[in-house]
């Protein structure tokens, strides 16, 4: 999943933002069909999250002789916690879904966006 699905960031997207929201509509029709028989299933949206695909877009920023910093701290700046996530973040509350701690957390979409959605 992603944060995009709910709410696309830029134009020409439409093909990445469909994808993220049809992993939701599967996943909340999954955990209707298999909630019953112990599987669950929920999705994860991360959003402000520092990955490679992050990574690619700061150097095609440099290829095309812009400075991705200071699109990367305008970015930063609209998260409430005002600095972007790591990857390891998501693992962690992927960790906690899995576990017996969300036993009962069955079709969810968890956002961990650092406030992004709610800002």
């Amino acid at each position: 999943g992603s944060i995009e699905a709910i709410l696309p960031f830029e134009k020409g997207m439409a093909h990445y933002n469909i994808t993220k929201a049809g992993v939701i509509a599967l996943s909340r029709s999954l955990a209707m069909e298999y909630g019953g028989k112990g599987f669950r299933v929920n999705v994860l949206l991360p959003g402000g999250i520092m990955t490679p695909g992050v990574e690619r877009f700061a150097k095609e920023l440099i290829e095309k002789g812009r400075d991705p910093t200071e699109s990367m701290q305008r970015f930063a700046a609209r998260l409430p916690l005002g600095r972007m996530g790591n990857p390891d973040e998501i693992a962690r509350i992927a960790l906690v879904l899995a576990s017996d701690l969300a036993i009962y957390v069955q079709g969810a979409l968890v956002t961990v966006d650092g406030g992004f959605l709610s800002a």
